[in-house]
This record gives C-alpha cells, structure tokens and sequence, in this order.
C-alpha cells in the first residue's frame, strides 16, 4: 500500500488543514480471517459508498457535518513481518490519532484490530459491542490474535467489562466464559428477536447502556446486523439485528455515555450490490452524528 495515499473524504466532503472534532482512520488490516476473504479493502469500500449517504441526519435536524470537522486521514501502512509486529503497528497508529484529542472512528479490516486499539487507549474502557460472534475464544487454530479471539485480548489490554448484543454464533467454550466471568455482559439475538418477548430484552439493553460510567469504546463487527444487510460480511449469519436496532444503539449510547472512540469492522466489498458497504457507511454517518449531537 502507498502510504500517501488516501482513498477519498468521507461523505465526499470537503477538507481543509484545521484542527479536526472527528477523524475517519481506515485500517485495511486481513491476516486471521477463517471463512470470506476482502476485509482489508472493506474501509476503502466503505469510504467510497458514504459519498452517496445524504448528508440530512434526523437526529441532528441539519445536514452534516453540522459545524463540525471531520478528516479523513492516511490509512495504516500495514507494516509488520508478523502478526505481533503488524499489531504493536496498529497500537501507534490508533494511538496518533488519540493524541489529536479528536473523535476516532476506525474502519476495518477484520474484528483483530480490536485489541491493539484497546491497548492504545492505555486505561480503562468499557466495551460495547455489536456483533453476531462472541468473539471470546482464547485462541483459533493456535492464534491468539485470531478475530474470534478479539474480545478476550481485548480484556487482557485492559477493557475492563463488555456489553455485546446481537450474538448468535459461539462455541460451548465461549458460552461458559460468558455464564462465569462478571466482566462479560451478554444479551443474545434468539432474545432480542423473538417475535414476542423482544421488546423486553431489547428495553433492558437500552436502560443498560445509557447508564454505564467511564470511558466507553463502541466496536460494530457489520456481521451483528442480519446477513440479509450485509452479504458480503466474512461471516454472513442469519437472525441479526435490524439496522434500527444498531442506530438506536449508536444514538443512545453516544448522548447517554463517555464514548472516546469506535471501529466498524469486517466490511467486505459487494461485487454485485453496494449493500454491504453501503450500510456500513450508513453506520459510520450515524456515528458522526450523535458525537457531533453530544458535543452541542
């Protein structure tokens, strides 16, 4: 990859030199995906679909960027001889873009680009997240840096809890580290989206996350949402959330809660429909939204 070069503005809009409220840091990283391949072009897709996303929020009332600044900035270089390598790079790129004190939001490339943003926060965080795996293996095919082990060494660089929603796909391994460990906070799509008892599942984790304290780090694997929504995922699931689920998430979390950053990962190009990048740039924008909402 050039490291000049930059694949577009997000939403198409215009760039000058001032100091930036918002930054879009794209992260094309791919080392660990265990079913469909193309995450590492999935943040350049996704950049380029949000330049059709109109740019009127309802959240907002106005367009975007609604007084505020946003940059787009050079993708990580991918550097590294090794898996490590590559993450302790991911680690001082994340971490140059908390030293602007601007709002990140990470595009990825696959879910393992969790632990070294993590580990760049340097200090507590809580972890929301939206996703249709647990993610909590403690190694996948003898990688512990696996994408299926995103939140486990996310809790080993120093999260201190997890609220994740929408999962439907874990191992017996996983579902006894969620009933045993006080850290991990777990609410099902089987619950969330039963035609009859949803609403109440759904109200508990709305109450839930607008009430939690400290630094919060929100992280969207696309895949969270129903497979019909997003295709082209690496892993496509069925019975995910709606995409109103994950925006009344995003909009609540963010004018409720200390959110410092986000990623919204595993986007995957779609060769015969925008859909899938397309919604996650649909994601992105929402996010954009309600950081510039709780900063009025």
């Amino acid at each position: 990859m050039d490291e000049d070069a930059i694949v577009g503005n997000f939403l198409g809009l215009p760039e000058g030199d001032e100091k930036p409220d918002i930054i879009i840091a794209s992260i094309p990283y791919e080392l660990t995906t265990s079913y469909g391949q193309g995450t590492e072009n999935g943040p350049a897709a996704c950049i380029e679909a949000s330049t059709q996303v109109e740019l009127y929020d309802d959240l907002l009332k106005e367009n975007l960027p609604a007084g505020a600044i946003i940059k787009t900035i050079k993708p990580w270089d991918g550097k590294g001889n090794s898996l490590i390598e590559q993450q302790e790079n991911i680690s001082k790129y994340a971490l140059e873009q908390y030293s602007t004190e601007a709002f990140p939001i990470f595009l990825g490339g696959e879910h393992g680009i969790l632990p070294a943003i993590v580990k760049a926060i340097n200090g507590p965080v809580t972890l929301v997240q939206i996703d249709a795996h647990a993610d909590l293996r403690d190694e996948l095919d003898g990688e512990k840096f696996s994408h299926a082990c995103a939140i486990s060494r996310s809790l080993d660089a120093g999260a201190v809890e997890v609220y994740q929603i929408g999962i439907r796909a874990y191992s017996k391994e996983e579902l006894e580290k969620i009933n045993s460990d006080s850290r991990i906070n777990t609410w099902f799509s089987k619950d969330i989206m039963a035609p009859c008892s949803g609403e109440k599942y759904w109200n508990e984790w709305i109450d839930t996350i607008s009430n939690i304290k400290g630094p919060v780090h929100l992280t969207i694997d696309i895949d969270g949402l129903d497979g019909s929504l997003v295709p082209a995922t690496g892993t496509p699931v069925p019975g995910g959330l709606s995409f109103w689920h994950a925006i009344q998430t995003i909009e609540t979390l963010l004018t409720n809660c200390d959110v410092i950053s986000a990623d919204v990962n595993e986007i995957v190009p779609q060769k015969d429909s925008n859909l899938t990048q397309f919604t996650a740039a649909m994601l992105v924008s929402k996010i954009v939204a309600a950081k510039i909402k709780s900063m009025k």
